[in-house]
């Protein structure tokens, strides 16, 4: 399809918006009708345009803008009504109790979160799961899992040296994780001299991060959270799924709180 074919193709579309939501609040010809009739002689709307090109805008960009609304709130309804279901059947990540958590590792409230440590929107829900953590103090325990990205070039190291501190000690692996991000800018400059640099600060054993650095089981822990980000449909990042309901996306913490005291009246 040419050039000019393909701006009349987008055009003819942006017509029948028009002409569709001129259709519902008038008494006119049946919208199929008006389509044919602007398929088969487009100067209609031409001459339409150049009569009131404002009046024409206008309606164009209501039609938009009604057409963008009702596609959030499909969207909107289908999470709910997949939140839903998590409710009843809760998802079920695998959780190792002698690994890594932040928090009491009795809370009656599990956030699991799939992570990359580049990624900006990641950056975000670190945040928002401070914010949550100070809310809910002890009934909330996180456990961070890694969906390192391809284009994120500094995310999977920085998830394999996560790995290496935490064989070492949970609270160091948890302070690592927040220099991380709270230094998110560093990372994407200096990459592992920045890790390294981190992890001489919280007085890692640097000979044993090395060698567990080296360790093909690192790296397939890593590899097994990513499949299981998969095999939940958690495509981007971050993920979250809060005691088996999922919220995909850098969600508000409000958000998180409904699911949380949803839970927790149970």
């Amino acid at each position: 399809m040419n050039t000019y074919s393909q701006m009349q193709s987008h055009f003819l579309k942006i017509v029948g918006l028009s002409v569709l939501s001129i259709a519902v609040v008038n008494c006119t010809p049946s919208a199929q009708q008006i389509k044919q009739a602007v398929e088969k002689d487009p100067s209609i709307v031409f001459v339409a345009i150049e009569k009131d090109p404002e009046k024409f805008i206008e309606v164009v960009n209501r039609a938009a803008q009604d057409a963008q609304k009702k596609a959030q709130q499909k969207g909107i309804d289908e999470e709910n009504k997949k939140r839903n279901e998590e409710y009843a059947n809760p998802l079920k990540p695998e959780i190792n109790e002698a690994g890594v958590i932040f928090g009491n590792k009795a809370a009656p409230i599990t956030i699991v979160e799939y992570s990359d440590f580049e990624c900006p929107f990641c950056s975000k829900g670190y945040n928002t799961v401070k914010q949550v953590q100070a809310a809910y103090g002890d009934k909330v325990r996180v456990v961070f899992k890694h969906m390192p990205l391809d284009f994120h070039p500094k995310a999977l190291p920085a998830a394999k040296y996560f790995e290496a501190v935490g064989r070492q000690s949970p609270e160091k692996a948890e302070m690592f994780h927040n220099k991380i991000f709270e230094n998110q800018g560093e990372l994407k400059t200096n990459g592992e001299v920045f890790l390294k640099k981190i992890a001489k600060e919280l007085g890692v054993d640097m000979k044993k991060m090395d060698a567990d650095l080296k360790d093909e089981s690192l790296m397939k822990k890593i590899e097994a959270d990513i499949e299981e980000a998969k095999k939940f449909n958690i495509t981007g990042t971050p993920g979250f799924i809060i005691n088996g309901v999922s919220l995909r996306g850098a969600y508000p913490v409000e958000s998180f709180k409904e699911i949380i005291d949803k839970h927790l009246k149970k």
